[in-house]
């Protein structure tokens, strides 16, 4: 692909996601993170390293709204491989949990396949397949009505398969997606005794990109700005921009903006070259801050490097997403 193709599908990118801004509705959106560049196994099946030696571990713990009744607390967790130069392999894992009341799991395993580009330019497409395991509980519920609402009458504990979708252009400073996580839609409570239904899990629809640049060749500070568009039908579209700043290929700085919603400080650094950690606070600017303290994000990534243990001596290079 030329220059002047990529920077054309660049274009028509970052085009989508600001159509995608149009879109308006009120249905419940999956969990949101501001680490999403290093969480992208959760978001996107085609994800890809293009790194045989190296076996990538991460997990993040997001608490939401800290301090607001049944603020959403969410972990995640993926193993992620390449096992040879076109086929990647992982597992990811959400737990998202509102308050007492709702619990659902979601667990997949990921496949990619890697199609060359050019010489530093990969596609790849991948899919992912599992289950999503939805419970309720709604023992302890107090009702002003004095008839007791058939929506709540019963617990719900369910299990969905559900398969996801998307492809993920990259090179060595840069990464560009689109994906579908849930292609499946799903509906935790149906229609009855006159109910409507509602709890429907719609698709969401993600476009992700970031980039590197390095200023006069020096390998000591690079500037890492990045953004994550995330829409569904039902809701207002979830636009986060970061801008991070990484010093000597060990500290990590920088600020985000999640529209209409929060202004966020992240930090991260290496504790060993193959390990990792990061925080994130996040500000809430609606008038919700007058009903918590913010949202607090922490993560760990952990590589284990098979050419040193196979005495290759393979340095492996910062990952920079």
């Amino acid at each position: 692909m030329s220059t002047i193709m990529k920077h054309r599908f660049l274009k028509y990118l970052i085009a989508t996601a600001f159509f995608l801004m149009a879109v308006k509705s009120s249905a419940q959106q999956d969990p949101m993170f501001t680490h999403y560049m290093y969480n992208m196994s959760v978001i996107n099946p085609a994800y890809a390293t293009d790194n045989t030696d190296v076996l990538n571990l991460g997990g993040l713990y997001r608490a939401q709204w800290v301090g607001a009744v049944g603020g959403p607390t969410s972990g995640t967790f993926f193993a992620h491989k390449a096992m040879s130069k076109r086929v990647e392999l992982g597992v990811s894992i959400v737990h998202d949990e509102i308050g007492d009341v709702v619990n659902e799991n979601n667990i997949y395993v990921d496949f990619a396949y890697v199609l060359p580009i050019s010489e530093t330019m990969k596609l790849s497409l991948g899919a992912k397949g599992g289950v999503t395991l939805f419970d309720t509980n709604f023992n302890g519920f107090e009702f002003t009505d004095p008839e007791l609402d058939p929506a709540f009458a019963n617990n719900i504990s369910k299990v969905y398969p559900n398969v996801g979708a998307g492809m993920y252009l990259f090179g060595d400073n840069y990464y560009a997606g689109v994906s579908v996580p849930n292609l499946l839609m799903t509906r935790h409570l149906e229609r009855q005794d006159g109910i409507v239904e509602t709890g429907v899990e719609a698709m969401h629809f993600f476009i992700t990109g970031g980039y590197v640049f390095k200023f006069n060749n020096n390998e000591n500070f690079k500037l890492k700005p990045a953004f994550m568009a995330k829409a569904v039908s039902g809701a207002p579209l979830s636009l986060d921009v970061t801008a991070n700043m990484l010093f000597n290929n060990k500290f990590e700085f920088g600020v985000g903006y999640r529209q209409g919603d929060s202004v966020s400080g992240l930090a991260s650094f290496y504790v060993t070259p193959t390990l990792r950690i990061g925080y994130s606070y996040d500000y809430t600017l609606t008038n919700l801050r007058n009903f918590n303290s913010g949202s607090h994000e922490v993560f760990l990534l952990f590589d284990i490097d098979f050419g040193k243990l196979s005495g290759k001596g393979y340095d492996k290079s910062p990952r920079f997403f």
